[in-house]
């Protein structure tokens, strides 16, 4: 991809109580490419507090901001909206949903990180879009806003104009894409160096491991149930035997299930199966068709034929890029 040489405005909305880390991972990312541009200012960045006043209060800090939403400014190249522990207030701050339906119509292209899909959904800037969010909240989200299509278990979302990104760090992910978008690969992972953070994680790359989530339900049949199956990837997991070994019907189980851990019982059966894989391709030397029949896909095709589906790339290449 060419570099585009052109300097960026990008916006990061502050609301009341932000995570940190939701406005300084990206914020950094901007930062420090300008930074390793050789002097060139590819981004000009900025803070915008969704309330009256210069200051907003992110977790332990107070943060002096650039401006607000009720001062004029010049048009954005990208607008994101950080998280908060408070989105569940989202929908009480009017006058910032009026002003991001408005610069979402004028910003090439607009987004947030982690609970910051929350402010988009009640500006209705959610409706008939493919999202994600942290993965936690992933339920509540889709619940509120149905209109949207909440994809839990990505790193990271593109649709048309609208980037969302999965919890915190996840901002940091969707970052380092933009500077790509815009600037070429290069300069991406030499920022990813300079941060030392991972230098690229797959767009669909699981946010939340199966044994994660088996911490996650508090039902204790359905936490059995999850634990079982990480122990026994190679049984018979559909759900019918799932039902059976829960002593539930199957309407039941996936009803009960879905409610404790935001994903169906057969999508973690091949969540839990992924997960195994993708260990064994980054620790190990076993051939794939031996991690195929280890892990319960059968053989190597089908297990191909998930990994492109759920993370965008084959066996083969993931081990090729992930291996320790």
């Amino acid at each position: 991809m060419k570099a585009d040489t052109q300097s960026k405005r990008i916006a990061i909305a502050v609301p009341p109580n932000a995570q940190s880390l939701d406005v300084f991972g990206p914020l950094d990312v901007f930062v420090e490419a300008t930074r390793q541009s050789g002097g060139t200012a590819v981004y000009d960045t900025c803070l915008v507090a969704i309330e009256k006043g210069s200051v907003v209060r992110t977790g332990g800090v107070s943060l002096l901001v650039d401006k607000s939403i009720y001062d004029s400014d010049g048009p954005y190249d990208t607008l994101l909206v950080a998280g908060s522990p408070d989105f569940s207030h989202a929908e009480s701050y009017a006058d910032f949903q009026q002003w991001l339906r408005q610069r979402a119509a004028e910003v090439p292209r607009y987004g947030s990180v982690c609970t910051g899909a929350f402010f988009l959904g009640a500006a209705g800037l959610l409706d008939g879009r493919n999202v994600t969010t942290h993965w936690q909240h992933a339920a509540e989200l889709a619940a509120r806003y149905p209109a949207a299509r909440v994809e839990p278990d990505q790193i990271y979302v593109k649709d048309g104009p609208l980037y969302t990104s999965a919890g915190v760090t996840a901002g940091i992910d969707l970052a380092l894409r933009l500077v790509e978008d815009d600037h070429g690969r290069e300069l991406a992972l030499t920022v990813a160096r300079r941060l030392v953070v991972f230098l690229k994680r797959p767009g669909g790359q699981s946010q939340f491991s199966a044994h994660l989530a088996a911490q996650i339900a508090s039902e204790t049949r359905i936490q059995s149930l999850q634990h079982w199956i990480l122990d026994n990837l190679g049984a018979n997991l559909s759900i019918a035997a799932l039902a059976k070994r829960a002593a539930m019907s199957v309407r039941n189980l996936t009803r009960v299930f879905l409610g404790e851990t935001g994903v169906t019982p057969t999508d973690y059966v091949e969540a839990a199966r992924l997960d195994a894989a993708r260990r064994l391709l980054e620790d190990t030397d076993v051939p794939l068709q031996r991690v195929a029949s280890r892990c319960g896909f059968g053989n190597a095709d089908t297990m191909r034929r998930t990994f492109l589906r759920r993370i965008g790339t084959g066996p083969h290449d993931y081990r090729a890029r992930f291996r320790s």
